[in-house]
């Protein structure tokens, strides 16, 4: 079994990308895709839309999983949303 350390690693040796789709970011973050679209429709965390497609900047999420780790998800209320960086 992967650990989320070897599966980040195996993301950024193969993809070297700086974000992931719903789907991509499901299986790096071993949130279930329906829970993940959940959080995003609760605005936990900023996205990046082009037209129906939906993206996540791998830094988001990592920043999501600090903040909420042993925290329930599927609770709205005990969820920290991750604050949305302005431009420079």
């Amino acid at each position: 079994m992967n650990t989320c350390t070897e599966i980040k690693k195996e993301f950024i040796e193969k993809n070297i990308k700086i974000s992931l789709t719903v789907h991509e970011a499901a299986e790096y973050t071993g949130i279930g895709r329906n829970a993940l679209r959940k959080l995003l429709e609760w605005e936990a965390m900023p996205v990046i839309y082009i037209g129906r497609k939906i993206l996540i900047r791998v830094e988001t999420l990592d920043r999501f999983i600090a903040l909420n780790e042993g925290k329930d998800l599927s609770n709205r209320a005990d969820i920290i949303a991750v604050i949305k960086k302005e431009a420079v």
